[in-house]
């Protein structure tokens, strides 16, 4: 199961306007012409990086604390996990047997084992669907500090380094950009340095 990613693009378009006003004059005396005064427009600066946050994710030169919360939640489900799989062997085991002794044994045997496989593959069904809610829930609680941690350290990051824009790469579809300005690799390492992969997460 994936985590959703961990930035969202967003495109800003700036338009100025301009107005221009007029006043009528007498016809007899005509106004020479006024040179407009010229306007100061401040153009900011800006400094762009592109971050391609896929590579978080990354199991060996990702961010530590993913791989090691997502190994706590993995073993938090490992339980479920383990029901699950011993309903489907069962469930397939059942349909085999009826499978293989429709032509021959007693009709209302099968019967009752038809319904012992629908119920079960009922169970099987609300027990995968339980599952999934509280896998999805418990993932949400569990990785919510972590994004929060994330988008504070590049806010930070970017901030030390004049940097004013900075594009998700893994979001938004990019032409060209030049390696120097790719900052994945950078966040990682310091982000790592300062956040350790032992982190402890709150129980549910």
């Amino acid at each position: 199961m994936k985590i959703a990613r961990f930035f969202a693009a967003v495109a800003v378009l700036t338009v100025a306007a301009f107005c221009v006003s007029a006043q009528t004059k007498p016809a007899t005396t005509p106004a020479a012409p006024q040179a407009a005064a010229p306007q100061n427009v401040a153009v900011p600066d800006s400094k762009m990086a592109m971050i391609y946050s896929d590579a978080f994710l990354d199991p060996k030169t990702g961010i530590a604390r993913f791989n090691s919360l997502l190994g706590t939640l993995n073993r938090e489900f490992q339980p479920r996990q383990a029901e699950l799989q011993a309903l489907q062997t069962k469930a397939a085991a059942l349909t085999k047997e009826i499978e293989d002794t429709q032509t021959v044994a007693d009709p209302n045997a099968i019967r009752t084992k038809r319904d012992q496989l629908a119920q079960l593959n009922t169970d099987l069904k609300r027990k995968a669907e339980d599952a999934e809610q509280a896998y999805n829930k418990r993932r949400a609680d569990i990785f919510l500090p972590l994004q929060q941690d994330i988008g504070k350290a590049l806010e930070a990051f970017a901030k030390a380094r004049g940097i004013t824009v900075i594009v998700d790469g893994s979001q938004v579809p990019v032409v060209y950009a030049a390696d120097n300005i790719d900052i994945t690799r950078a966040f990682i390492s310091e982000f790592n340095s300062k956040n350790p992969a032992t982190a402890s997460v709150t129980q549910p």
